[in-house]
């Protein structure tokens, strides 16, 4: 494993060089792409940078829910397979908040300026 820069460093760094250097040399659809390939970039770091703190959230919430140890992977095939038994549903206690807090780590990390995860994050979500 290498010190520095880190994977999210080279990530942020690729794609700052691409926006800043790249994108203001091209247009059309070839400029499309890189903003395509930027995004990307920008979602990855995202995704480096908030996964492990988000996924240990939501182990600890599976966990407490279903009353079992297991991977993230792991804990959400159980919880599926729970609902569609129908042995879970929003009224089992703590399910609905899960679920929400999920959603508002994944959209922290795949659309954080979408407009309503903005709004939720300023209510307190």
């Amino acid at each position: 494993m290498q010190d520095e820069p880190t994977p999210i460093e080279l990530t942020r760094a690729v794609g700052d060089f691409l926006r800043n250097d790249i994108a203001p040399l091209i247009s059309g659809h070839q400029a499309f792409k890189l903003r395509v390939a930027i995004n990307i970039l920008d979602l990855v770091a995202r995704q480096l940078t908030l996964e492990e703190a988000s996924d240990a959230r939501e182990v600890a919430r599976l966990r407490a829910l279903l009353g079992i140890d297991g991977s993230v992977v792991d804990l959400n095939r159980v919880l599926a397979e729970r609902i569609a038994k129908g042995e879970v549903d929003l009224a089992t206690p703590g399910l609905a908040e899960h679920l929400w807090a999920t959603t508002m780590d994944k959209l922290a990390v795949d659309q954080p300026n979408y407009g309503s995860y903005k709004r939720e994050l300023g209510r307190g979500g």
